[in-house]
């Protein structure tokens, strides 16, 4: 059997880490539920429960992972032989494959969106001509099919160079590079007249405006804002050394998410305020919203193109570990079989999520269960796969792997004392699970009036 590949570096695994958990939920979703949740209150309990509940799963993840040095399915099994908790890593990989179905669709409309930044189609246009844009851009069968196809490809591309000299070398240029664009795009908004406007909006927290769905919300948000729940953060640290330190491992993966979660909230608001457009604008915040807000500006165009490579990689750099969850579950350590995987992986991703691309448009009547392809793939995942996945991770390490073990693995390579771990080991047993719970029942609306 061939040697199990390993990051070449820390810094490679934390950036990779990083890039997975920094995706679509936290420069597009996380603004727009910020927007149509009160701004800086919901921010605030985002970063609480991010420090709370997301972080003791991630660890809980990278200690599984670790402690295996296996993918996802071979993990659990070495861990817990001849016992049904591998259905967590064959539930993991099986929702890998809808969610970057899905995922890579968007992935495709940001393609198109940058294609046409760069060509100068989107400037000069108001923002219902921006709304008309976007709704026929993804109604659009060739060019969604296409984009999304394409944007597989880039995907499939680096997931098949391996993990250090593919996914850590991508992410080692991608993520210093979405930073750095961040930070460009953060001097340009903030010197707008009335930008701290919405630097209040979204840093001042107004208590008065949370509900007891807010409050859930921003658990949810905070849940799935580092990837875990489907066992993605399992692989990557299987390729970890025993002599690094995973408690500072994922304390810096969570601090660069919330460091870019704050990012995204003060390039957006005070450009939205500034213009005096809607910071609750939903879903369609960065699509329809965002470009608008970019025309008003001196040399928006240059913005807007700045933007949408940013949001790119961020995108790309997730879905490089989503299919990189497949790859390594189909190859079982052999690195010979990772470029033939990856092809194969990939492809049936693209044609899986094929009807998803067609929702907004040929497809847009046909509904499973009221929902269109897409909008099913989005709530089986995100509403399902995940919170009941990172449920039964709390428990697996909580509850069925061996205290000792699990101590063993937190401490080896680590700097924090025993009394670290007594905080972490209860709030994992304890206190996460009760929190997924509740987000669980949250999102399949059992708490709707």
């Amino acid at each position: 059997m061939a040697k199990q590949e390993q990051w070449s570096s820390k810094i490679g695994f934390i950036l990779a880490a990083a890039g997975s958990a920094i995706g679509l939920g936290a420069i597009w979703k996380f603004p727009y539920m910020t927007g149509t949740n009160g701004g800086g209150a919901f921010f605030l309990l985002f970063v609480i429960f991010t420090l709370l509940i997301g972080t003791p799963l991630l660890i809980a993840e990278f200690t599984i992972g670790r402690n295996a040095q296996k993918d996802a399915i071979r993990a659990y099994k070495h861990i817990a032989p001849g016992k049904p908790w591998v259905l967590l890593g064959y539930g993991g990989v099986l929702a890998s494959i809808i969610l970057l179905s899905f995922y890579s669709v968007v992935g495709g409309w940001i393609l198109s969106y940058l294609w046409r930044s760069f060509t100068g189609t989107l400037s000069n246009l108001t923002q219902a001509e921006y709304s008309d844009r976007f709704n026929t851009i993804i109604s659009s069968p060739y060019e969604t099919v296409i984009a999304q196809f394409l944007f597989m490809i880039l995907t499939i591309w680096v997931v098949q160079g391996g993990v250090s000299k593919g996914i850590e070398k991508a992410n080692k240029y991608m993520m210093p590079s979405l930073f750095v664009l961040f930070l460009v795009l953060l001097v340009r908004s903030m010197t707008l007249d009335g930008a701290m406007e919405g630097v209040k909006f979204f840093l001042k927290p107004d208590f008065s405006s949370l509900t007891e769905q807010t409050i859930l919300l921003a658990l949810g948000q905070s849940f799935f804002a580092l990837s875990v729940g489907i066992s993605v953060m399992v692989t990557y640290a299987s390729y970890l050394s025993k002599k690094e330190d995973i408690t500072k491992s994922a304390l810096s993966v969570v601090g660069l998410n919330i460091f870019i979660s704050l990012l995204a909230g003060l390039v957006i608001f005070p450009a939205v305020f500034a213009l005096g457009f809607d910071p609750s604008s939903g879903p369609g915040l960065v699509f329809v919203v965002l470009p608008a807000v970019f025309n008003e500006i001196a040399l928006g165009g240059i913005f807007m193109t700045i933007f949408f490579i940013l949001l790119l990689f961020a995108t790309l750099t997730s879905a490089f570990s989503i299919l990189e969850i497949i790859v390594a579950s189909m190859i079982k350590g052999d690195g010979t079989k990772r470029r033939k995987s990856s092809w194969m992986a990939g492809i049936l991703v693209f044609l899986i999520g094929i009807p998803s691309a067609l929702s907004f448009g040929v497809l847009g009547e046909v509904k499973i269960f009221d929902l269109t392809f897409f909008d099913l793939a989005d709530y089986v995942t995100s509403n399902i796969a995940l919170p009941v996945g990172a449920l039964f991770i709390s428990l697996f390490i909580g509850y069925q792997m061996k205290r000792i073990s699990v101590q063993k693995e937190f401490e080896q390579g680590s700097s924090p004392g025993f009394s670290f771990f007594k905080i972490w080991y209860f709030l994992i047993r304890y206190i996460v699970p009760v929190a997924i719970i509740l987000v669980f029942f949250s999102s399949i609306g059992l708490f709707d009036k």
